[in-house]
């Protein structure tokens, strides 16, 4: 004979709903739930787009590095894949740290690999 499944409390599944409804109104709240509302649900660096199934890969950029500056009109924020703000921090902690002198943008080359080549091909005949 089967057994029966024990029907789930009510009132404790009631409570979870509400949690859980809490919780999404907090998030909505947050800087991520504010941006998610201003920006479209698409990467800034690699323009891959989003749905609510994978929401979670879609993660909110602060321009100025900056956690704690969060105007409410977003414009220190930009939406970007897991990827692409991994990538955005990994590039920001290089500058940060390095020690070759960067201007305009460009990284000055400090190593000439073909100083001696001539002297290398002079002596092969």
């Amino acid at each position: 004979m089967p057994q029966k499944k024990p029907q789930p409390d009510k009132d404790k599944l009631n409570q979870i709903v509400t949690e859980a409804r809490r919780n999404q109104e907090l998030r909505e709240q947050s800087y991520r739930g504010q941006a998610l509302k201003l920006y479209p649900w698409v990467c800034g660096r690699c323009a891959r787009e989003f749905t609510h199934k994978n929401l979670a890969e879609l993660t909110v950029h602060h321009k100025n590095h900056d956690h704690d500056d969060n105007p409410s009109d977003g414009s220190n924020w930009e939406l970007l894949c897991l990827y692409c703000h991994d990538n955005e921090h990994s590039r920001y902690e290089e500058t940060r740290f390095s020690s070759v002198s960067v201007k305009s943008g460009a990284v000055v080359a400090t190593h000439n690999p073909f100083a001696d080549l001539k002297a290398l091909l002079g002596n092969k005949k």
